[in-house]
């Protein structure tokens, strides 16, 4: 069984004013609730769970705190922090040190932005990239795929749409409100013809690099499942050509898919 994460649609429009008022009730809510219920929150946990409660449970505050900063700091961190072109800061689901794993991964840092990642390195070894958080919902900077990752013969299917030069892992973007199940069955159907077995999905990763095609700083996120099919794989909709490629070809494809074939190779799953 696939326990699904949940799905993330983009904010609605609203009037400034309701901004406003709404950030101007939140303050007022957090100076008057917030110590309350954290001097509650500590003895609560003190006497549940002792000192590891405690632990636990600062640390969630700790992460918000974290991800509130890089919301409220997001125009100052995307000036001094990184390269015109890097991922910006500024999710509010993110942490800081998230953002700077991903433009730590992207080169995009500059040096002020590459001190404070060596600072938290001190702290904690490879802490910016352990702490990139796949999970956070998508934004306009982030685009969110499926793929299928089918072997045979330690070679991946791999595809070609019309008109383009690169050959990609079958699969695609994930439509307003669908869970990674019915994303994939789709977007194989639409492309290959097949059905796929949704009840043997294997979980294999998510991947992430920068999206061909578009500006620096926007990235393709791509989450990848193996899966048994039923029917005959053929190229449908766009798709020109379906090859089976190794490690060897992996120049041919695109940057996210040249991770997943450096995965897939470590693992022995892949040919040279």
């Amino acid at each position: 069984m696939i326990i699904k994460k949940q799905v993330y649609s983009a904010d609605k429009k609203v009037n400034p004013l309701v901004g406003i008022l709404l950030f101007l009730i939140s303050i007022l809510l957090l100076v008057i609730t917030v110590p309350f219920g954290f001097v509650y929150g500590l003895f609560y946990k003190l006497f549940t769970r002792g000192l590891t409660g405690i632990g636990e449970y600062t640390l969630k505050i700790a992460i918000s705190i974290d991800q509130l900063g890089n919301v409220s700091m997001q125009h100052l961190l995307n000036f001094l922090w990184i390269k015109k072109g890097g991922y910006y800061f500024g999710n509010r689901d993110e942490t800081i040190s998230s953002a700077i794993g991903r433009n730590k991964k992207l080169g995009s840092l500059t040096v002020f932005g590459r001190i404070i990642d060596k600072l938290l390195d001190t702290i904690d070894p490879n802490h910016s990239l352990n702490s990139i958080d796949y999970y956070i919902e998508p934004t306009e900077r982030i685009i969110d795929k499926l793929a299928w990752i089918h072997l045979v013969d330690r070679k991946i299917l791999s595809t070609r749409s019309k008109g383009k030069t690169k050959y990609y892992i079958p699969g695609g973007k994930r439509e307003l409100g669908e869970t990674d199940t019915a994303t994939l069955a789709r977007e194989i159907k639409e492309e290959l013809s097949v059905d796929i077995h949704v009840g043997s999905l294997e979980y294999i990763g998510i991947f992430e690099a920068q999206a061909d095609g578009h500006k620096p700083g926007i990235l393709v996120r791509m989450t990848c499942y193996a899966a048994h099919y039923e029917g005959q794989l053929l190229p449908d909709s766009e798709i020109e050509e379906m090859v089976w490629l190794t490690y060897g070809d992996r120049d041919m494809v695109s940057a996210v898919d040249q991770l997943i074939f450096d995965f897939l190779y470590k693992k022995g799953a892949l040919a040279q």
